[in-house]
């Protein structure tokens, strides 16, 4: 197994000067050396083809024992240090300190096709910032962000990648919900890939200290290995980097609000500095479409991360990034430029992709009207997100009268659909079709472009609990059916039908489906 190693993070930044693994504060230092713990019995449940081709190994390589044990934290690459990453975060708008990488292990980082992969193992042990916790991780949480990065990355979603998932041989202790009731699960190791693992609250960190220089060394560096095309840092270069971020942010949030994702705890320190989608933890995705959702039962009283208010928090994020990098600045008024930009930028993005979903390509000044009032509809009875769109795309403009036809298979409970709400439906697909004829696309051109922004399977929680019921039995198959449906989620596949229909009634309320955790 050949890997081309290039470190650059552990070798060009500035290291923790202690050595042991022990709880501390960590000062002028971004990231701590440590090494992953041994397993009892590592076993490989799945491997993704594509990031294994990305980083440069070929099948082969995965059937090895050295794949095995490398990727699971049982041995360590040569010529490799790994290593855990320090920053804070603000939990639920609360400063929270000191956080860092609890159960993530950087393991190496990895130069292939002119491409930089950094590679990290979560739930491979204990770090110097693992606080009160254990730094491992079970299978539910594993399978959950395993399948669900590789799916939103094949959903065009900036996104983390993941490369195996393997069990542990380790049970680990977990009170799934928080109510007292802990229990043994197995324990597993997920294998992270992206070009960078650095977060908002890398940053904050520096800045909350007054560590000005070591903040300076971030940023530099950062730019240096993922903003290059911005020039030689200056501050002219920092407020480009600023910008280039906050565009990335908001793009990322665009996309998720296009496929109906919540991600459940947009924590600072959850926060890509890249514009990728981290931390697949209490993540959910719509079912009704409901802008007040939201996955995470920690957040169930004042929802703060509910999928209506995921752009209103990317900004709050981007806010707290601002004050981070003030002091290279030294400047208010150009930052707060930026973040009043990406206000109008967003209401503008918003718009263009609504607009999208339903096939208008052309603009018209009363589209933003229309599309709240389709909002509002959508809002009046349960409807699903992801079958609503999907079968959208086949209306046609000649019978208006046939609309409800036509997305019928989106209510949970259609007989709810009378009176006021029938008429208000029945009228806006008048209007929709008169809003077509606008268009000069064809049906068949205007469904395919559909269909290409509404994906038609998507993991939604019920799904993914089913995978992990069977994989706790030791049944691994519906992970990879499940793998390789959501590889062509705007494809048909005929064959996985089944999958494109409602959450059934079994999964409203129960754990896992409707409700998680952050425990995992």
């Amino acid at each position: 197994m050949k890997l081309n190693i290039k470190d650059k993070f552990n070798q060009e930044l500035p290291a923790d000067s202690i050595v042991e693994n022990t709880r501390r504060q960590v000062e002028s230092a971004c990231f701590s050396f440590v090494k992953p713990k041994q397993t009892a019995k590592p076993e490989l449940l799945h491997v993704s083809p594509e990031m294994l081709k990305n980083i440069g190994l070929f099948d082969i390589d995965a059937k090895s024992d050295e794949f095995l044990n490398i990727f699971t934290g049982n041995k360590v690459q040569e010529n490799t240090n790994p290593y855990a990453m320090c920053y804070v975060g603000h939990q639920f708008g609360n400063w929270a300190g000191q956080l860092g990488d609890g159960r993530a292990i950087n393991l190496f980082e990895v130069e292939h096709n002119n491409k930089n992969w950094q590679v990290q193992l979560k739930g491979a042990g204990e770090t110097p910032y693992s606080r009160t916790a254990d730094g491992l991780a079970v299978l539910r949480s594993s399978v959950r962000e395993y399948l669900c990065s590789e799916a939103m990355f094949h959903l065009g979603v900036p996104t983390t990648r993941a490369l195996s998932l393997a069990l542990s041989g380790d049970q680990v202790l977990r009170d799934i919900m928080y109510n007292g009731n802990s229990a043994y699960e197995k324990g597993a190791i997920v294998c992270r890939v992206a070009e960078s693992f650095l977060r908002f609250g890398s940053y904050q960190i520096f800045a909350a200290r007054q560590d000005e220089e070591t903040l300076k060394t971030l940023v530099d560096y950062t730019i240096k290995h993922h903003f290059s095309h911005l020039g030689k840092p200056s501050k002219e270069t920092y407020l480009k980097f600023f910008k280039e971020v906050s565009d990335r942010t908001l793009d990322m949030i665009i996309h998720w609000q296009r496929v109906g994702f919540v991600h459940g705890v947009m924590n600072t320190d959850n926060m890509s500095i890249l514009g990728l989608t981290i931390d697949y933890g209490p993540y959910g995705w719509l079912e009704g479409y409901e802008y007040g959702w939201t996955p995470n039962t920690t957040d169930r009283q004042h929802k703060r991360y509910r999928y209506g208010n995921q752009a209103n928090i990317g900004l709050w994020n981007l806010l707290q990034l601002a004050n981070a990098i003030y002091p290279l600045i030294d400047e208010a008024e150009p930052l707060e430029t930026i973040l009043n930009a990406y206000k109008t930028d967003f209401e503008v993005k918003l718009l263009n992709m609504m607009r999208s979903k339903l096939g208008l390509h052309k603009e018209d000044e009363n589209d933003q009207k229309f599309i709240q009032e389709l909002e509002d509809l959508l809002h009046q009875t349960e409807t699903d997100m992801t079958i609503f769109f999907r079968n959208l795309s086949d209306f046609k403009k000649e019978y208006p009268s046939k609309g409800l036809q036509v997305i019928n298979d989106a209510f949970y409970k259609s007989d709810e659909v009378v009176g006021n709400i029938e008429k208000r439906w029945n009228d806006w697909f008048e209007k929709y079709a008169k809003r077509l004829t606008k268009e000069s696309f064809s049906k068949q051109e205007r469904k395919e472009k559909m269909n290409q922004v509404n994906p038609k399977y998507v993991l939604r929680n019920y799904m993914a609990q089913l995978a992990i019921d069977d994989a706790d039995k030791g049944d691994y198959k519906l992970i990879d059916k499940l793998f390789n449906m959501l590889k062509k989620p705007y494809k048909e596949q005929p064959e996985y039908q089944k999958w494109f229909a409602k959450r059934p009634e079994w999964a409203r309320n129960k754990v896992g489906c409707s409700m998680l955790s952050c425990s995992s």
